[in-house]
């Protein structure tokens, strides 16, 4: 007789291999409600995929604006929905690209933009009225937001029309990914005129993705992505509520940004965790009262921490089984990976299978036909409630160092992560967690893959665009709206966007708005106290 072997969850609690009508509580339909209802464990529209499937948002962006623009055509003419743009690190990092810290990775992880007219070129062709926009920016993102606004207006769409997402969640750069400029008090000051400046000139536009995507790349496990970035979405709504907002106000435009993982049925049990939790602390917690300001709506994006460079075309797999779970688990958007992003940046059909991939889930299987097929799972309402218990708390954790701020600055997070990203890798490396082609199924010798490269070149023509830049601009107009953007800066009461908008469409380039703020709010230096 073959020996049942026992199961861990990611996040550590047991998997039974039987699960029972007494293993989940008691009152089951009268606990999960209908779809679209409070708490809204069975997703946060009553019909969800049944009408229209979720926004097929393929993240791309790499070289220059042209070169990200021709993508973006390529991506639209394959059926892509909505448009997500990665950008390069000197971007995200708030540098321009003839700056000497730049030197060497313009353009290498996403698309270099240094001034509207980057901007400009990077939505040729692409009418604002038509798409919805998603861009992964943070520390930076008040000035891509106000440079898509700017371009916008040129094409002749009114703010108030333009739809998207920023993602605007700097308090996770702390924790995972690093890409932060300011101290957290300055970063949350940010955050919370962006909040207030979209509720009143972008009333459309998603002004957050909270997000536990970059957590989880960086080893959190389901309990600790969850927890984190919601105890991360609890500080931003005291942020804006501390500023004078009331929460009806900016709650609805809220969202954010999972991982989805090969472990499908834990997944799908997070997924109705997270938005159970956070429907009770926005109505318990913060009194919210609109519906839509208790709904979590998320993207979601298959794990690229997942993939292997070892025979690659077996990612095609586990990004198909991890989409699966996204879509399971309810997402309103999605990210495929495509097969070849852990060797270099996604070739033109590797991207494009990627998004076939969601296509064929969409159109050829029956995942649209019913909303929420897994509710009343023992197993999965069973998962649901262990990840439930799980993440609050850790939350109370959280909330006992004070809040996420406190618990950043103590370094508690990162620490927690990098524990769990340890016995990850000491499972792998020991052949306890099996990786298809990594340490189990290998292969003697490789296909000869073709990556794409960045054409290094692209730095001296970033360079010399600058120069033209600055040399036919009004130096006057651009050093006198950088001033009244540090008064900005220097005035609590004042929201900091509408002098930096100014700034932008005088020419003003990234790198010198950043370098504004920096002049007033410093640059943050993390602690390793924890």
């Amino acid at each position: 007789m073959m020996k049942v072997v026992d199961r861990s969850a990611e996040s550590g609690f047991p998997i039974k291999p039987v699960y029972r009508a007494q293993d989940v509580a008691g009152g089951l339909a009268e606990r999960l409600g209908e779809p679209g209802q409070f708490p809204f464990t069975r997703g946060v529209y009553s019909t969800m995929y049944t009408r229209r499937p979720w926004t097929m948002r393929q993240y791309a962006g790499y070289g220059t604006a042209a070169e990200s623009n021709a993508r973006y055509h390529q991506l639209r003419r394959a059926g892509q929905t909505g448009l997500s743009v990665a950008f390069d690190l000197p971007t995200q990092m708030g540098y321009d690209s003839d700056e000497p810290i730049a030197h060497g990775e313009v353009g290498k992880v996403g698309v270099a933009i240094d001034s509207i007219e980057d901007m400009r070129t990077l939505f040729d062709g692409i009418p604002l009225d038509e798409v919805s926009t998603s861009m992964t920016i943070n520390a930076p993102a008040s000035v891509l937001l106000l440079l898509y606004q700017l371009v916008g207006e040129e094409q002749g769409v009114l703010a108030s029309t333009l739809t998207g997402t920023v993602q605007n969640d700097i308090l996770k750069e702390y924790i995972a990914r690093g890409t932060y400029i300011y101290p957290p008090a300055h970063s949350l000051r940010l955050t919370s005129d962006i909040f207030a400046y979209c509720n009143a000139e972008m009333p459309r536009w998603n002004t957050i993705s909270i997000s536990g995507y970059h957590m989880a790349e960086a080893g959190a496990n389901p309990v600790q992505e969850i927890a984190f970035t919601l105890a991360n979405g609890v500080q931003y709504v005291q942020a804006a509520l501390d500023a004078g907002m009331a929460v009806d106000e900016f709650a609805p435009r809220l969202s954010f940004f999972f991982v989805s993982r090969t472990t499908l049925l834990e997944e799908v049990a997070k997924f109705r965790a997270a938005r159970r939790i956070w429907a009770r602390l926005m109505a318990q917690r913060f009194g919210a009262r609109n519906p839509k300001s208790l709904m979590l709506r998320f993207h979601a994006q298959t794990a690229g921490v997942q993939l292997t460079a070892q025979q690659p075309e077996v990612n095609v797999v586990r990004v198909t089984a991890q989409a699966i779970a996204a879509i399971f688990g309810g997402a309103q958007s999605l990210h495929t990976n495509a097969y070849d992003e852990a060797i270099a940046l996604p070739t033109e059909k590797a991207a494009r299978l990627a998004l076939r991939t969601q296509q064929v889930l969409a159109h050829e299987t029956d995942l649209t036909a019913t909303v929420d097929p897994f509710a009343g799972s023992y197993a999965i309402e069973a998962m649901t409630d262990e990840l439930e218990s799980g993440v609050v708390t850790l939350m109370d954790k959280v909330d006992q160092l004070g809040g996420a701020v406190q618990a950043i600055e103590a370094g508690f997070q990162k620490a927690e992560i990098e524990r769990t990203a340890y016995q990850t890798a000491v499972q792998i490396d020991s052949g306890d967690r099996v990786v298809v082609g990594v340490n189990r199924y290998r292969l003697d010798t490789e296909d000869p893959y073709q990556p794409l490269r960045v054409d290094p070149a692209i730095e001296d023509r970033a360079r010399e665009r600058l120069a033209m830049l600055r040399s036919s601009r009004s130096p006057v107009a651009v050093g006198r709206a950088l001033d009244e953007l540090r008064r900005a800066a220097k005035d609590p009461d004042s929201n900091v966007l509408y002098p930096m908008k100014r700034a932008l469409a005088a020419r003003a380039t990234v790198g010198e708005v950043c370098h504004a703020l920096r002049d007033v709010w410093g640059s943050y230096v993390p602690s390793e106290s924890f």
